[in-house]
């Protein structure tokens, strides 16, 4: 950022730069998580309730909400573990007590299925926020360092310390979890928080808004209601960690504010999470898990199965299966469904839509529509390179088949774009896995089925270069918000060995310090990766 620019020039170009992404979202030319609209005068929250509007939180009031919260922080009302744990336990309370008003505001905001909402949300934040209470005591404890003998006395020691007072931004398509997750880290690290939920999910929002004090301590933990004005409030100000789910474009204005004040980031961002099938998995089975991780949220999620990369003599077989896959899921239809969401907005609808009739590929089935923004699943076979499908993430229910020649072609083909946060390979044959976790990069990589990484509590989530970084889940999550502070101590006793380092210099003393300089390196002959010995 120009440092010569005036706070009032920085101000308006954020404000500006949101607004035109907003409106490009609007248009149906961007697709992203994390959709901040470009109403401004008289903000609007679009939503399948017809009563889905909201009083955005005043602008003025937002520096001092955040000035508050840094003043309790000081005050250490976080620090006792005991403090953290019964706001985690509240946070778990909140899960339980109000699943199914959560639930509800789900299928408002989302149509999402009652039974994705238990699993994929609100049962999910509620466990993981006990697990947390539990583990406080083990993550929390000092680390003592192993270090040679001359320096043992010293009590070398790693102490967790809180960052501060953070600001958590959360997207649309799975607005509960992707908001309550880095909470329950920031809780645990004995961080303060501001929330700004998406103004899209305005049902949750709202209900989020409501519950948050009721459970929480007010005085640490604040909801932040509203768009464009007040997300670019939020960003001028003075954060000690941002924690950010959503796209790559909106993060790299994110990125750019936090980078005035020298705010760390976690970015938790999208991508075209590719498949690759190799024909040595079962067909069938292959063809179900891949269906069902696609129709999560109508696919509207960030680890959804983008495209598949499929052997061309098994695409037949494998279009075929996901036929048989789908009329087993919704043997009425899937738009006289209740087991799949519907699409968020209207724009997202028509972009949906414009994204099927460009593309060169041919229709296996599906494609249908419903004035209830109700999407089939569709399979589109043959798609080929620079096909509309291949432009950006899908983030619907939309998954083209790409037929290549050979694994190594859908490892390069795989290479040759930005790192997913998801490579899903559908695969029986080791040298295949070897090859892809040697030769591929991805935030997360998964054998054999597709969405359920999402469960396994003791692994990290999270991208790598385009696909963001920082990890989540759990403890992972506690570490956003905290930092490793080395601490020594040393006696008086320690004085002896720390003698020869002061004035006068001596050439006894240079000696001393020089010698290790005169070690001997050891030989090694190494091969790298492309067989070359050095």
């Amino acid at each position: 950022m120009d440092t010569s620019w005036k706070k009032e020039h920085r101000l308006k170009e954020i404000v500006d730069v949101l607004g035109r992404l907003g409106r490009a979202w609007e248009s149906g030319s961007l697709a992203c998580d994390l959709r901040i609209t470009a109403s401004i005068e008289s903000p609007t929250y679009p939503s399948l309730s017809p009563h889905a509007t909201m009083k955005a939180t005043p602008v003025d009031e937002i520096p001092k909400i955040r000035a508050a919260l840094r003043e309790n922080f000081r005050k250490g009302i976080t620090r006792p573990l005991s403090w953290r744990r019964h706001q985690l336990l509240q946070l778990a309370r909140m899960m339980q007590e109000n699943a199914d008003a959560l639930a509800e505001s789900l299928a408002l905001d989302l149509g999402r299925p009652r039974m994705e909402a238990y699993f994929a949300e609100v049962g999910a934040v509620m466990d993981r926020a006990i697990i947390c209470a539990q583990k406080l005591e083990e993550w929390t404890k000092p680390e003592s360092v192993d270090v040679p003998d001359w320096q043992k006395s010293w009590s070398p020691t790693i102490h967790k310390a809180s960052k501060g007072t953070v600001l958590i931004i959360s997207p649309w398509n799975y607005p509960l979890i992707l908001t309550l997750q880095p909470l329950y880290g920031a809780i645990s690290a004995g961080c303060c928080a501001v929330i700004k939920p998406s103004e899209l999910a305005a049902n949750y929002a709202a209900l989020l808004a409501q519950l948050v004090p009721k459970y929480l301590d007010h005085s640490t933990y604040r909801v932040v209601l509203g768009a464009v004005p007040e997300t670019t409030k939020l960003l001028e100000l003075q954060w000690d960690h941002i924690f950010y789910t959503g796209n790559g474009r909106i993060a790299r204005i994110i990125a750019t504010a936090a980078a005035k004040h020298l705010t760390p980031l976690t970015l938790e961002l999208g991508g075209k999470s590719p498949v690759i099938v190799d024909g040595t998995f079962d067909i069938g089975l292959a063809a179900k898990r891949i269906l069902w991780g696609k129709i999560n949220n109508a696919g509207q999620i960030c680890v959804a199965p983008d495209h598949v990369l499929v052997l061309r003599e098994k695409q037949e077989e494998l279009a075929a299966a996901f036929k048989a896959a789908y009329d087993l899921f919704y043997p009425e239809g899937a738009l006289n469904s209740t087991s799949i969401s519907r699409i968020v907005s209207d724009a997202h609808f028509e972009r949906l839509k414009g994204l099927l009739e460009r593309t060169k590929g041919e229709i296996v089935f599906g494609g249908k529509t419903n004035v209830k923004r109700g999407f089939e699943p569709t399979i589109v076979k043959n798609v080929a390179e620079g096909d509309s499908l291949l432009e950006e993430e899908i983030f619907g229910p939309i998954l083209p088949l790409v037929p290549v020649d050979s694994v190594q072609e859908a490892i390069e083909f795989v290479n040759s774009r930005d790192h997913p946060l998801v490579l899903y390979v559908f695969t029986e044959d080791p040298k295949t896995k070897k090859a892809i976790i040697e030769e591929t990069m991805s935030g997360n990589l998964v054998f054999n089925d597709t969405f359920q990484q999402l469960s396994v509590n003791e692994l990290p989530f999270g991208g790598v270069g385009e696909s963001g970084y920082g990890r989540q889940v759990l403890k992972y999550s506690y570490e956003n918000f905290t930092y490793d502070r080395a601490c020594i101590d040393v006696p008086k006793s320690a004085e002896p060995t720390l003698e020869l380092r002061y004035p006068p210099y001596t050439e006894e003393k240079l000696a001393f310090f020089s010698a290790p300089l005169k070690a001997q390196i050891p030989e090694l002959s190494l091969v790298n990766g492309n067989g070359t010995t050095h």
